[in-house]
């Protein structure tokens, strides 16, 4: 029986777009890190960051494998496990009619899918107490992202995650294989301060940095609503609704 990975992955972009990065690191069946790397992408955006690690990682693992992937981005999860088999039916059109965005990379990925026994995971981002492996796939996708460089390495150098915001992780939610039903959306976000209304939603100042739903950051003291069931850019609420 080939025994079970788990990896993280995640991407960056510094501005969004902005220069950008991808990660990934790969651990044995107990969660220990064995090896990780990533990559530089030019002026991109933080989605074409999380889709391009997780291409990366697929494309690096053994596909006779089963894998377990974490990762913190709804977008890259639900691109692959909800939404492909709609968009392939309607020509990689959208429900509106429109292209798929980042297309090519969601065609790449579905190709190393297929036949393989793979489990996405969502993970809270920087978050105290929070998924290992996904703070060390984020450092490594930051850093790419801020030097345009690429690295690599083994479990003797791996990148060192910065000090997460203070507050608790909640637990992972939401496991689920490539095959299976949509699986939950955990937020891991505290918010408070500065409640207001704003379209009929109650708008907050953050308490602390998180991301919203459409993958990108928002920082301490930002205006921040509820998107779907977790908290994001106000401007996000309705796109979501």
């Amino acid at each position: 029986m080939v025994e079970r990975v788990i990896a993280a992955c995640d991407g960056a972009a510094k501005g969004n777009p902005g220069p950008a990065g991808w990660a990934y690191v790969v651990a044995d069946a107990a969660g220990v890190p064995q090896r990780w790397q990533a990559g530089a992408l030019g002026h991109s955006t933080n989605n074409v960051g999380e889709l391009t690690a997780l291409r990366q990682l697929l494309a690096a693992t053994d596909p006779a494998a089963p894998l377990e992937v974490r990762l913190d981005s709804t977008y890259t999860r639900d691109s692959v496990t909800k939404w492909l088999k709609g968009w392939k039916r309607n020509g990689w059109k959208t429900a509106a009619g429109k292209p798929v965005a980042n297309q090519e990379l969601i065609q790449a990925i579905d190709a190393l899918l297929e036949g393989r026994d793979v489990t996405f995971v969502y993970v809270p981002a920087h978050q105290v107490d929070g998924d290992p492996l996904n703070a060390i796939a984020d450092k490594a996708a930051s850093d790419a992202a801020r030097t345009q460089q690429d690295a690599s390495g083994t479990a003797a150098d791996l990148p060192a995650p910065d000090p997460a915001a203070a507050t608790k992780a909640p637990k992972a939610r939401g496991a689920r294989t490539a095959s299976a039903s949509s699986g939950g959306t955990g937020t891991g976000t505290s918010t408070g301060g500065g409640a207001k209304r704003s379209g009929g939603s109650r708008t907050l100042n953050a308490r602390f940095p998180g991301t919203c739903p459409c993958s990108r950051p928002y920082a301490k003291g930002d205006k921040i609503t509820k998107v779907g069931g977790s908290w994001g850019h106000p401007e996000c609420a309705a796109a979501h609704a």
